[in-house]
C-alpha cells in the first residue's frame, strides 16, 4: 500500500520528524505490509520500482540511504519511519517469537545464558552392544529425524565404550536458528520429555530427551561440556540484541557517511562538467570568430585578383587598338603611293622601293599582330589556368575548413556526452529511466566516434593531396630557378637570391672607411671569405629561443662572442648583413649550411610567388617585342 495518495502536499524539513512518527505508528499498526515470508520483506513506499523483495539486512540498508539522502521530505520520513519499525519492532530479522504447543515450563529471560551458536542436546538415545561396544543411530539418520527444526549438523558424541547415547544439535547463528532451537526444546517439554523431566525421573526407560544447551550445561563435566565449551561461548539474549543494534547502527553510520561522500563527489563532477562545458562555449565563440574573420580575407583576395584580371585585359585591348591604327595608317600610306605611281620613273622606283619596304613593314606588323593575339589566348589561358588554380585551392581549403568544423564539432558533442555519461554513472542504480537514457547517450557516443573516424580518414587523404600539390609547385619553383637563371638574374624586380649568402657592399663600405685603394678591396675580400667560413660552420650555432605569443621561435642570439666583436668593429650595417644571412641560412638550409637559390623580389624583400614571376616574364618578353 502506496501512502502517497493520502496528502498531496510535500512537507518540509521541520516537519519531517513529526510525520515520520506518523507513519511509525502506522506501521506498528498494520496499516502497511512489510513482511511477507520469513525471509522475504518489501517496502511499502517503493512499489513501482523494478525491485520488490529484499532481505532484512538489505531492506534496513535501503530504508537508512533514503532516509539521509537529500530527496523530497516524504519520501526521506517514509523511510526514516520503515528504518525505526524495522531497527525496533523487527529487531531480530521480523521473526516471530517461538511458540509451543502448550504452556513452556520454563520462561525465558533475556539475562538466560545460552551456548552460542545456538545448540540442541538429545540424551538416552537407544544403543546396543556389539562386539563389546555400544552402537547407535548415526548423525545423518538423527539429522534426518529433526530435519523439520532445520539443524545445520548432528554430533553423536563417542567415548572409549562406544556409543554414550547422546548428541548435540548444531543451528544456525542468526534469530532464525534461535526460534528453531527453542521449537526443538518445546517439543520435548510439550511431551514431558524436557531437561527439567529429564531430572525429575529416575526411569527413564526408552524415551529420548531433549533441550537448548545453557549455562548450566556449559559449566558442568562430561562429554557433553567439554563439546559446548569447545564450539561455543555463553550469551544473553539482551547481549546479542545489543551486539545486532550496535552493528546495524555502524552499518547505517558507515552508509550515511558513504552517500554523504558520494553526494560531494558528484557534486564536484557537476561542477567539473559546467566548467568544461562553459569553457567549450568559448572555444565556439572564437573559433566562429576566427572563421568570419577567415572569410572576410579570402572575399578580399578574390576581389583583388578580379581587379588585376580586368586590368590585364584592358591593356590587351588597348594594345589590340594601337596595332590596327598603325595597321590603318600603313594601308593609307599604300593607297597615297599608288596614286603617285604615274609622276616620273625615278618617283615610280622610289615609290615601288618604299612601297616594298612598307609591304615588309606591313608583313612585320601582321605578324606581330598574329604574336600579339597569340600572347593574348597564352595570357588568357595563363588567368584562366590562375583562376582554375585559385578556385581549386579555394575550394580545397574551404572543403578542409568545413571538415575541420565538423571534427571539432563532433570532439566537443563526444566531450559533451562524456561528460553527461561520468554524471549518469553516479545516479541511482535503480533509476531504469536514468539507465535507458544513459545506454541512449553510450550508442550516440559510439554513432559520433564512428563519424569521428571517417573524418579523420578522409581529412588524411585531403592533406596527402594538399601535400602532393605542394610537391608540385615546389618543383615548378626548382625548374623555374633552374631554367632561367640568366634571365632573372642581377638586381631586377624579380630575381634569384642566393639564400644564406653575404652581401658585399656593407663590407666594403666598412673597410673604405679604414683603408684606401687596393688594400680595401683586399681587407673587403678577405673579411666576406672570413664570415661566410663562420656561416657555413655547422657547429657555430648564434642563435636563442623566444617565445612571441603561443609560439617558441629562434632568432639571433646578439650576446654571442663573435657577433659582439664583428658589430662593435666593425658597424651595425655588417653585423645586419652577417644577422640576415644567418636567419636565411636558418630557415632555408639549417643541416646542409650552403646557400639555396630562391626566388626573389626585390623591391618588396621576399620571396616571390610562382604568379609574379610568370608577370614578370611576359612583361619581359612584350618590352623585347617592342624593341625589335
Amino acid at each position: 500500500m502506496d501512502c502517497t495518495s493520502e496528502e498531496d502536499s510535500e512537507i518540509s524539513e521541520s516537519e519531517i520528524a513529526d510525520f515520520e512518527m506518523k507513519i511509525y505508528n502506522q506501521l506498528k499498526n498494520g496499516k502497511h505490509k512489510v513482511r511477507y515470508s520469513d525471509v522475504i520483506f518489501r517496502c511499502p513506499f517503493c512499489m513501482g520500482k523494478r525491485k520488490q523483495d529484499y532481505r532484512y539486512k538489505d531492506l534496513l540498508q535501503h530504508a537508512t540511504g533514503v532516509g539521509a539522502s537529500n530527496r523530497r521530505g516524504k519520501e526521506k520520513g517514509n523511510h526514516l519511519a520503515l528504518a525505526r519499525f524495522l531497527t525496533t519492532d523487527l529487531a531480530n530479522g521480523g521473526l516471530p517469537q517461538p511458540t509451543v504447543k502448550a504452556e513452556p515450563p520454563t520462561k525465558i529471560e533475556h539475562d538466560d545464558q545460552f551456548v552460542h551458536p545456538w545448540m540442541g542436546i538429545i540424551v538416552n538415545l537407544p544403543t546396543e552392544l556389539k562386539d563389546g561396544k555400544y552402537v547407535g543411530e548415526g548423525a545423518s539418520k538423527l539429522k534426518d529425524q529433526y530435519s523439520k527444526y532445520h539443524p545445520l549438523k548432528v554430533h553423536a558424541l563417542w567415548n572409549y565404550r562406544g556409543h554414550t547415547g547422546t548428541a548435540i544439535v548444531d543451528f544456525r547463528k542468526d534469530w532464525s536458528g534461535f526460534k528453531d532451537a527453542m521449537a526443538f526444546e518445546n517439543s520435548f517439554e510439550a511431551d514431558r520429555c524436557g531437561k527439567k523431566d529429564w531430572l525429575e525421573k529416575k526411569n527413564h526407560g526408552s524415551t529420548v530427551f531433549g533441550w537448548i544447551a545453557r549455562a548450566d550445561d556449559y559449566n558442568a563435566e562430561g562429554l557433553i561440556a567439554d563439546h559446548l565449551k569447545k564450539n561455543g561461548d555463553l550469551k544473553t539474549v539482551s547481549a546479542l540484541e545489543k551486539e545486532e543494534s550496535q552493528k546495524n547502527e555502524k552499518l547505517v553510520k558507515n552508509l550515511a557517511n558513504e552517500i554523504d561522500v558520494k553526494n560531494k563527489h558528484l557534486k564536484e563532477l557537476e561542477c567539473k562538467y559546467n566548467e568544461t562545458s562553459l569553457s567549450l562555449s568559448k572555444m565556439v565563440e572564437e573559433k566562429d570568430k576566427l572563421h568570419q574573420a577567415y572569410n572576410e580575407e579570402m572575399r578580399k583576395m578574390q576581389c583583388i585578383a578580379r581587379d588585376h584580371s580586368r586590368r590585364i585585359i584592358i591593356e590587351n585591348e588597348s594594345l589590340k587598338s594601337e596595332l590596327e591604327n598603325q595597321r590603318r595608317e600603313l594601308e593609307w600610306r599604300c593607297k597615297e603611293l599608288d596614286k603617285r605611281a604615274a609622276h616620273s620613273d625615278s618617283e615610280r622606283r622610289k615609290l615601288v622601293e618604299e612601297k616594298k619596304r612598307n609591304d615588309m613593314k606591313n608583313s612585320s606588323l601582321q605578324l606581330a599582330t598574329l604574336e600579339q593575339k597569340k600572347a593574348d589566348e597564352n595570357v588568357l589561358r595563363l588567368v584562366e589556368e590562375q583562376k582554375r588554380e585559385k578556385e581549386a585551392a579555394l575550394n580545397k581549403i574551404l572543403q578542409l575548413e568545413k571538415k575541420l568544423d565538423q571534427k571539432q564539432a563532433l570532439e566537443l558533442e563526444i566531450e559533451q556526452l562524456k561528460g553527461k555519461l561520468q554524471v549518469m554513472k553516479h545516479m541511482e542504480e535503480g533509476d531504469d529511466v536514468a539507465k535507458k537514457k544513459m545506454l541512449e547517450m553510450m550508442k550516440d557516443l559510439e554513432e559520433k566516434e564512428g563519424e569521428m573516424e571517417d573524418l579523420e580518414s578522409l581529412n588524411q587523404a585531403l592533406v596527402v593531396k594538399e601535400r602532393k600539390s605542394n610537391d608540385e609547385l615546389q618543383d615548378a619553383r626548382k625548374e623555374l630557378i633552374t631554367g632561367l637563371k640568366e634571365m632573372l638574374s642581377g638586381r631586377a624586380l624579380i630575381g634569384i637570391k642566393r639564400m644564406g649568402e653575404l652581401d658585399e657592399k656593407p663590407f666594403q663600405a666598412a673597410c673604405s672607411l679604414k683603408f684606401s685603394g687596393e688594400e680595401a678591396q683586399i681587407k673587403t675580400m678577405e673579411l666576406c671569405s672570413l664570415w661566410e667560413d663562420y656561416i657555413k660552420n655547422p657547429a657555430w650555432h648564434p642563435y636563442k629561443v623566444v617565445s612571441v605569443g603561443d609560439k617558441q621561435e629562434e632568432i639571433i642570439d646578439e650576446d654571442d662572442e663573435k657577433l659582439k666583436e664583428l658589430k662593435n668593429e666593425w658597424g651595425d650595417e655588417v653585423f645586419k648583413c652577417v644577422a640576415t644571412a644567418l636567419m636565411e641560412m636558418n630557415e632555408y638550409n639549417p643541416s646542409g649550411r650552403y646557400a639555396i637559390p630562391e626566388l626573389w623580389n626585390f623591391k618588396e624583400g621576399r620571396k616571390a610567388t610562382l604568379k609574379e614571376v610568370v608577370q614578370y616574364i611576359l612583361k619581359q618578353w612584350k618590352t623585347h617585342k617592342r624593341k625589335r
